[in-house]
This record gives C-alpha cells, sequence and structure tokens, in this order.
C-alpha cells in the first residue's frame, strides 16, 4: 500500500491520507500465514479484552450499586491481566525493531498504539484489586508489583518517543497512572493507621467493655420500657466519632476516659440514640426510618467486624443486643402501622445492610470505606486539581520550557488531539465494511482503544457515582447532621442529604430488597433452562415474619435443635419425626426439601386465591436451604464434605434411576411420577425407606394425602413452621460449631454475604445459640458414602 493508494481511500487531507496509511501499512505487508499472524492475532484479542471492560463496567454499574466484584470476575480480570503486560511488552518491542528497520525517526503508529494500550489498562487495572485496609506482606508486594509496571511504562515512554506532541501526551497518560498509584498507597497507609478504620475493632472493644459498665439504672429503664423507639433512644453504640476520645493503651486494651469526660465524649461520639432523640424534631429523620435505621446497621457492623476480626462478644453485651433489636427495633412505632410483618422486614434490613458493609469493607474496588466530606473533598477536588498541575508540568518539561510549543506541538504531533478524529473513524470503517482485511485489522486497534478510554472514563465516573450513593457516605453524612447543628440549618447544606436520599431512592430502588438464591434438587422450578442452576428471588415478607419471630422467642421458649421439636408439636405431626431423624441438618433439608418439592407440585396453588398461611415461606427456605447444600455447604452447621458427600450421593441415585436424558429433559409431571416409583420400589425391595429420595418421596406422599383429605392450611402451616426452624438452626448453630463457620461466612462476603449470614449475624448479636447436638462432636458417625469405604 503507497500513499496514492491511501488518496482513494480518503479524500481528504494530507494529514489524514498520512496518518491512515501509517496505520494500515502493518497489515498490509504483514504476513498473515507466517511469525507475524501471533502479531494480528493479539489486536483482536486485544478488542476483546477491551469489550469484556467495557461490558462489565456498563453492566456493574446499570445492575446495582455495589462497591463490589464478583470474586470469579476478578480472579479471571487479574489472570489476564498478569499476563497483559509481557505479551504487550513483547509486541512493542517487535513494533519499535520495525520502525528501526524502516528507519522512521520515532516510533511507529503500531508502536504508539500498543504503548497507549498499555497505559490505559494500567489505569484500569483497579476493577480487578480490592482496596484492602489489612496488614501483611500482600498488601505491600501488591503495590511493589504495581510500581514497578507504572516504572516500566515510563521507561518506554520517555526512552523511545522523540515528538515532543507525543511525549507530551503519552507522559501525561502515565502521570495520571503514576499519579493514582501514589494516592492509592497514601489513602490505604493512613487508613490502616488511623482508629476510624483499619484500627477500629481494638478501639470498639474496649469502648463496648466500658461503656455497658456505665449504663446500670438505664439498662433497667430500657429493659422496662414496652416502646421500641424509647429503647433505641437509650442505645449508646457508636456510630461515628469514637476515636476522637481520649484513649490510652493499657494491658487489656485501650482505657477511654467515659466517666470522667461523659460531656466530652458525648460532643464527639455519634451514638444510635442521639439519632433517634434528633429524629422526634428533625424532619428529615423523622420522615424516613430507613435513614436512622442505616446508622444503626453501621454501628452494628462494627461490632461484628470486631467478632470476625479475633475479639469476643461478652454476655453482657449479647444480653444488651438482644433487648435492643427484639424489644427495641421490632417493636419500634412508625416502621409501617406497627405491624408485625413490617417490623420484620425492617429488622432483616438492618442485618442486611450490616451485612453488606461487611462485604464492601472487605472486597470493595471502590473507595466507599473512607466515605466522608472531608474525603470528597480531597479525593474528587483537590487529587484532579493536582493532576491536572502535573500534566502542566510534564507538557512544559516536554517542551524545554516553550509553552507555546507545548501547545502547538501537542495538536500537530498528535492526529487524534487534531479534531478530526471523526474523519478518522469514518475513513477506516468504510474500507472496512467493503472487506478490505488491511482495514478491518485496523478498525480493530481503533475500536480497542476508543473502548478502553471510554471505559476508563467511565469508571471514573461511576466511581464518583458509587461514591456518592454509598450507604458509608450517608452515614456521614447523617452523622456530621446529627453532630452539626449548622449542617441542620445552613442554607446550601441542608439541601444535600435530602437530594442525595431521592437519587438513591431513584437509583437504587430495584436492589433494596433482601434477596436469596433458590434451588431444586427435582428440577421442578426451573423447566426453561438447559441446566438446574439457582436463581435469585426476594426473601417473602412472610418468611422474615416467621424467622424474626422464632428468633424473637429461643431464649425465652424452646430453644434451637436438630429435632426439629418447636415445629412437630401436634400428635399428628409428631407422626412424622421419623422425618428428622439425621446425624446432620444436611439430610433433613433435603428430605424435607424433596417432600415439599413434590407437594408443591402434587398440590398446586389454586389461580386467583390467596396461598394458604405458610407455603410462600415453605417453598422459598425450602428452595434457599436446598441451595445452600448444594453450593455453599460450608454455611451449613455440619461437616462440609460431609454435606457435599450426601449431596452427590443424591444426585448420583436420581441420574441412576431416571437416566441422564429422564433427569434433565423430561417434565415436571414425569420426574415427580418417577421419584415416586423409585421411593415405592426401594422399600418394596428393602422393607425400609434409607435413602434420602427414598425418605423425602415417603413423607411427599404423606403430605400430599393430608392435604388432599381438605386440611391444606395445617400442612402448610406445619411447613412454614418447621422450614423456619430449618434455617433458624442452621444460622443459630455457627456460633456453636467453632471458628471455622466463622471463617466460612466471612469468605462468602467476597460475594455479596448470604441471607444465612444476615441471620447468622443477628444470632451472633444477640447470643442466640442451638440447644448443642445431641452427642459429642466425636461420636457422630460418618456419612455412609465415607463409613462403607
Amino acid at each position: 500500500m503507497d500513499l496514492a493508494t491511501s488518496t482513494v481511500f480518503c479524500d481528504s487531507s494530507t494529514t489524514l491520507k498520512s496518518f491512515v496509511y501509517n496505520l494500515t501499512t502493518f497489515y498490509a505487508e504483514a504476513d498473515l500465514r507466517g511469525d507475524e499472524a501471533l502479531l494480528v492475532g493479539t489486536s483482536v484479542l486485544m478488542f476483546v479484552l477491551a469489550v469484556l471492560f467495557f461490558i462489565l463496567n456498563l453492566f456493574s454499574g446499570f445492575s446495582d450499586g455495589s462497591a463490589i466484584l464478583n470474586p470469579s470476575v476478578r480472579v479471571f480480570l487479574s489472570t489476564s491481566l498478569s499476563l497483559f503486560l509481557p505479551i504487550m511488552s513483547y509486541l512493542f518491542s517487535e513494533a519499535k525493531n520495525q520502525s528501526a528497520a524502516g528507519h522512521l525517526g520515532d516510533l511507529s503508529v503500531r508502536a504508539r498504539t500498543i504503548l497507549m494500550w498499555m497505559l490505559l489498562v494500567e489505569l484500569l487495572r483497579k476493577k480487578a484489586e480490592a482496596i484492602l485496609l489489612t496488614t501483611g506482606t500482600q498488601v505491600y508486594s501488591d503495590t511493589i508489583d504495581r510500581a514497578g509496571r507504572v516504572a516500566w511504562l515510563g521507561s518506554l515512554v520517555f526512552f523511545n518517543l522523540r515528538s515532543t506532541g507525543k511525549k507530551a501526551l503519552y507522559g501525561t497518560i502515565w502521570v495520571l497512572a503514576a499519579a493514582k498509584l501514589v494516592q492509592r498507597f497514601v489513602t490505604i497507609e493512613l487508613a490502616k493507621r488511623s482508629f476510624a478504620y483499619r484500627k477500629n475493632p481494638r478501639l470498639v472493644a474496649s469502648y463496648m467493655a466500658q461503656m455497658l459498665k456505665l449504663q446500670g439504672q438505664e439498662t433497667q429503664q430500657r429493659t422496662s420500657s414496652s416502646n421500641g423507639s424509647e429503647v433505641l433512644r437509650w442505645c449508646n453504640y457508636a456510630v461515628m466519632g469514637e476515636e476522637g476520645l481520649e484513649m490510652k493503651a493499657g494491658p487489656k486494651g485501650y482505657k477511654l476516659q467515659l466517666a470522667d469526660n461523659k460531656a466530652t465524649a458525648d460532643a464527639v461520639v455519634v451514638t444510635v440514640g442521639k439519632i433517634w432523640k434528633l429524629a422526634d424534631t428533625d424532619p428529615l429523620l423523622r420522615g424516613d426510618p430507613r435513614l436512622r435505621r442505616l446508622c444503626l446497621s453501621f454501628a452494628l457492623y462494627k461490632l461484628l467486624r470486631r467478632r470476625l476480626e479475633g475479639f469476643p462478644i461478652s454476655d453482657a453485651e449479647a444480653s444488651n443486643c438482644h433487648d435492643l433489636v427484639f424489644e427495641g427495633v421490632q417493636k419500634e412505632e412508625g416502621t409501617g402501622g406497627g405491624e408485625d410483618a413490617n417490623n420484620a422486614t425492617a429488622l432483616i434490613q438492618v442485618f442486611n445492610d450490616q451485612v453488606q458493609f461487611l462485604c464492601e469493607y472487605y472486597h470493595s474496588v471502590h473507595p466507599v470505606v473512607l466515605a466522608s466530606p472531608f474525603f470528597f473533598v480531597h479525593n474528587y477536588i483537590v487529587f484532579p486539581i493536582i493532576v491536572w498541575a502535573l500534566c502542566f508540568f510534564m507538557l512544559i518539561l516536554c517542551s524545554n520550557g516553550d509553552v507555546r510549543y507545548a501547545f502547538q506541538s501537542f495538536r500537530t504531533d498528535n492526529y487524534v488531539m487534531s479534531g478530526h478524529l471523526l474523519k478518522m473513524a469514518r475513513c477506516i470503517l468504510r474500507k472496512a465494511v467493503s472487506k478490505s482485511t488491511p482495514f478491518l485489522f485496523c478498525s480493530v486497534d481503533v475500536s480497542t482503544t476508543i473502548l478502553l478510554i471510554l471505559t476508563f472514563a467511565y469508571e471514573e465516573v461511576w466511581d464518583l457515582i458509587v461514591f456518592l450513593l454509598s450507604n458509608w457516605f450517608m452515614v456521614s453524612l447523617l452523622c456530621r447532621h446529627t453532630s452539626s447543628p449548622e449542617w441542620r440549618t445552613h442554607p446550601l447544606l441542608r439541601w444535600i442529604i435530602p437530594g442525595i436520599v431521592s437519587v438513591r431512592n431513584t437509583m437504587t430502588s430495584h436492589c433494596s430488597n433482601v434477596s436469596f438464591k433458590q434451588f431444586s434438587v427435582l428440577w421442578f422450578s426451573l423447566p426453561l433452562l438447559p441446566l438446574p442452576l439457582p436463581t435469585v428471588a426476594a426473601v417473602p415478607d412472610e418468611a422474615k415474619k416467621l424467622v424474626v419471630a422464632r428468633l424473637a422467642t429461643v431464649r425465652h421458649a424452646a430453644p434451637l435443635s436438630n429435632s426439629m421439636s418447636f415445629a412437630l408439636q401436634s400428635d399428628e405431626d409428631r407422626g412424622l419425626s421419623w422425618a428428622c431423624e439425621s446425624d446432620g441438618v444436611a439430610e433433613v433439608i433435603l428430605t424435607w426439601h424433596i417432600a415439599t418439592s413434590l407437594l408443591e407440585a402434587g398440590c398446586p396453588r389454586q389461580k386467583h386465591a390467596q396461598p394458604e398461611p405458610g407455603r410462600m415461606a415453605a417453598t422459598a427456605l425450602s428452595g434457599y436451604c436446598a441451595y445452600l447444600v448444594a453450593y455453599r455447604p460450608g454455611l451449613l452447621p455440619d461437616d462440609k464434605d460431609g454435606s457435599e458427600s450426601l449431596y452427590n450421593d443424591m444426585k448420583k441415585e436420581l441420574v441412576e434411576e431416571m437416566g441422564w436424558w429422564g433427569y434433565y429433559s423430561s417434565g415436571e409431571a414425569d420426574r415427580r411420577w418417577k421419584v415416586m416409583e423409585i421411593a415405592r420400589r426401594r422399600r418394596v425391595q428393602d422393607g425400609t425407606t434409607t435413602t434420602v429420595i427414598s425418605k423425602g418421596a415417603r413423607l411427599g406422599k404423606a403430605l400430599i394425602d393430608r392435604c388432599k383429605d381438605g386440611t391444606p392450611e395445617s400442612v402448610w402451616k406445619l411447613l412454614g413452621d418447621l422450614w423456619t426452624e430449618v434455617v433458624v438452626y442452621a444460622a443459630a448453630a455457627a456460633p456453636t460449631s467453632g471458628e471455622l463457620h466463622m471463617q466460612a461466612h466471612k469468605e462468602a462476603l467476597a460475594e455479596g454475604g448470604e441471607f444465612i449470614t444476615t441471620l447468622w449475624a443477628m444470632a451472633t448479636h444477640t447470643g442466640i445459640a442451638c440447644a448443642g447436638p445431641a452427642e459429642p462432636p466425636v461420636e457422630v458417625p460418618l456419612p455412609r458414602s465415607v463409613s462403607s469405604v
């Protein structure tokens, strides 16, 4: 290809012709069947990576306002990016050698394009890196690794580019990458040394221990009060500001001067009680109870994070929190007319928000943990000004101090900065559509660069949006609103919080409900999917009401146990107790899940009729518990390997009995009939029903017969109570099962947390525990699949 040919392609200025010629000359001269095929293929792979980055940012932005990224996606991005720099460095070296062989005075367009990709991907790398406020060598090794990459890119920019304008353009992008590295390092290091962030659990542990000692009479008054709002007004849990207390390190933690300097402590620390008292007169907090409950979630998040980092919860604190939750939040007036379902929904939302705080603290890819008005000013106003000043300084350095020449060369040496980028794109795309191979691959390069630039711009904007709409920033604003009368009277500041609340309600209303995964081991509820996979559904209000009511009665009524005696109380129901006879809860879950699925299919809900009491809760909790056994066995109180073995044996039996095609492709009615036939045949042959499928089918038939006898309400009420007992037992058993299950819940935070983690948090805070296993752990028999070996 020569310049004359380029003229035919692009009827425009000489500068455009020359630039397009330089873009396409590599592909016009490349041997696509020889050694250069790898170079060409890498451009296509780079385009795919750019598309993935763009889609990921766009999808995660519009799907929800979360600041965390799915760990599977993060691992994929981290693996891809770890290979990116070596490969691109090799391609840059090859393109540079071709520039030297062609006696070019500067790098070719191909080499500069690769260098631009390397710089832009380095700016996007933060998408795959969590902002860890933890200690250890891994944090420093990651920073050193990133600093090495930035230094290497700087050497490629300043030792290979000759033109003033090109060096200024690429140097400016490099300055932005280096500045963001320094910003991230300084921010994390300051947070790690702050008592408001990294050191907060140790401080909160001392604060809670000393605060509870001072409550005395206040505790008695709060416990005897029947008004939930009054109980919350007495709550001294710290929301923010405890780092401002006078403290002195001692052998048993920090000594805080709470009693001696009570007036100072009241002025510094924003407590839950202060926020509830202000709500009596403040129209903002009184009009939207969700705001003050969000502050309560933040206070509870600090307490639970302290537990996850090795500080135990005392019995006195658990008793205090139990009264606060079940005598305060559950009975608070103004949550919806005092209805139990609305109060239960509010209580579940409090602990769900608390779990989301934990998720974002440990796995956030945005700096929401540090959200505050002070950080906003420094991170999104002062820092950009400093970066622009550094970029201007870089521009002057590249031109040896000649400012006028610097700006002229910035435009003349870089065609993309001359304002004719659209002309170039039309020229290339027009020939790419006509199936011109050089222009086709050239369009891939141009599209890759544009996508990376758009992704970076979108990521920066979305970073700011997530920060402003995050729960962290809202809590920080509410604490300023509570502690500073100026915020409530200032003509500008008093409109900030209502404005952000209005935008939050508009943008995040679709993802504010508590949800959990649903799964069916018999695959009854997923007929349109090619494989049985879990789905997401909102937790029914009926399930929330039953769960909260059961948790509230644990300490004053029948304790939780795996015998499920709380649900099977009547003489008729006790006849089904054989289905609960098991060494672990996983077998009970699978047995009753199969039975519930069979009952739901055999006695379907009538159209336009209200569901029986307990039906919505039973079916939803049944599907969630089945999901836990199949996908999250570590969150159950049973041994993880034993639960996995039990589920695999059940699935293997189903596939063997039905056949692969029958299990995955037969209709709902056929699968239900086959399950019942398996149970009947096994019972005839063995005389007993020992497998999970057989027990579940036998139980399902008994429930169906009872339902058809005219008592569906009693059947579904039984199942609603039983599934409530199962899920509450599974959640509350974790505190008595040692640190292993706590670690499992901590690991689940990486994927946004689970509903059972929310219930586990409630049980941990309030001191709710199960009655304990019927036998010591060493005497529990091994699963059949293990003992048979």
